[in-house]
């Protein structure tokens, strides 16, 4: 384990300011490269004890405009179009670069890595993710994952586009029974 001192807060970690332990390869290939931790050792105690006042403040100023940034984006809602099989399947997967790209072009700049999906989306509807602005602020943002701008918008108002599509092919099954039978009558 290595002992780091967290220059901002890392979620399921600790908060600014803090000593926390890590396995070695966390430490080497996230926390120090992303600048989020440094290495716990006198020269850095003292520096990071110099600078707290500074790093504090610069956190609250760059917390305040996330907040403000939430405000002005919420209820962002990004379509995304995929194709996809009868069953709602998607031929892919939606990544978090698909959700960047997709509130970019709705006015929100956020690098993929500040979208939090647990897992790809993989089928068709509306999913909800969060977009962390900052790493004490993050924002809801709602995934409209559709074969067509038409089908997007009718997720978007509430209505379930499988049951609609299950109704047609109902009634496409009843006119070819009906015209199946009117065939038999006639040969009969």
């Amino acid at each position: 384990m290595i002992e780091l001192i967290l220059m901002q807060r890392v979620d399921k970690l600790g908060q600014m300011g803090e000593l926390v332990k890590v396995k070695p390869g966390y430490a080497r290939n996230h926390l120090i490269p992303t600048g989020k931790a440094i290495r716990a050792n006198k020269d850095n105690l003292a520096r990071f004890e110099r600078e707290r006042a500074q790093l504090e403040a610069q956190n609250i100023k760059r917390r305040g405009e996330a907040e403000r940034t939430a405000e002005r984006v919420a209820g962002l809602s990004v379509i995304i179009i995929r194709q996809a099989g009868e069953s709602g399947a998607l031929y892919g997967s939606v990544s978090t670069r698909d959700i960047a790209e997709g509130c970019k072009a709705s006015g929100l700049t956020v690098a993929r890595e500040q979208v939090l999906l647990g897992q790809p989306i993989k089928t068709v509807g509306l999913t909800t993710v969060q977009v962390a602005l900052h790493p004490e602020v993050s924002i809801p943002v709602v995934v409209n994952v559709a074969r067509s701008p038409e089908e997007a918008e009718k997720q978007a108002r509430g209505e379930r586009v499988e049951a609609e599509d299950e109704a047609e092919a109902a009634s496409l099954e009843a006119e070819l029974a009906a015209e199946l039978a009117a065939g038999q009558a006639d040969n009969g």
